[in-house]
């Protein structure tokens, strides 16, 4: 029997239903997203194999809840520059800038709710105040982005050379130095991850 800090385990079956196994009980998508919703931990396991198939029951949520009027979160921009992103080199840093994003977010909008509540029932003077935490969280994001895109350039690959054979016209010894430094600027690299990850726990 699973410890009770344990995350709840919801078997799904080859006719597609979802059992809890917590409260023995089938359940369906929209009683997963409440689950989520109260924070309530679990993990989505194939019935028959016993693969964790948590990510694509997750992602198989976003999708429903983006199909329902007045429920779309994701703009199309947003979409379009995460879907170029598979396949990319820049794949690997995403999720967590993503996630550390999110984490920052959630954070500040405790406080917004806060704002909100206090503002209910009161002056348009008061409610004009909530306008601060948004820019907070418009700033945030910002500045987000920005470590997002120098990240995006440090993992930039250098130019291909060209069909007009530019590069083999390079001066010889810019052709010798690439090997000796390609240690150190690994390391510089390594380095700056660091640091934006540095930064981005310290905002959120």
């Amino acid at each position: 029997m699973a410890a009770k800090d344990d995350p709840i385990i919801i078997k799904k079956y080859a006719n597609r239903r979802l059992y809890n196994t917590g409260t023995s009980t089938y359940v369906t998508l929209e009683d997963l997203a409440e689950m989520v919703k109260k924070g309530e931990e679990f993990t989505v396991q194939d019935a028959k194999t016993g693969d964790d198939i948590t990510h694509p029951v997750l992602t198989q949520i976003i999708f429903e809840l983006e199909n329902k009027d007045g429920q779309n979160m994701l703009p199309i921009p947003f979409l379009r520059q995460l879907i170029a992103f598979y396949g990319d080199q820049m794949q690997m840093i995403v999720p967590s800038f993503l996630e550390q994003s999110m984490i920052a977010f959630s954070k500040e909008q405790e406080r917004f709710r806060e704002q909100m509540k206090g503002a209910i029932g009161k002056s348009p003077l008061d409610v004009m105040k909530i306008a601060t935490p948004i820019k907070a969280l418009e700033e945030q994001t910002r500045r987000n982005m920005e470590m997002f895109q120098n990240a995006m350039r440090l993992f930039t690959p250098f130019p291909a050379a060209g069909s007009n054979g530019a590069a083999a016209a390079a001066p010889e010894p810019a052709r010798k130095e690439a090997p000796e430094k390609s240690g150190d600027d690994l390391q510089e690299l390594k380095e700056q991850i660091a640091a934006m990850q540095r930064k981005l726990d310290t905002m959120s």
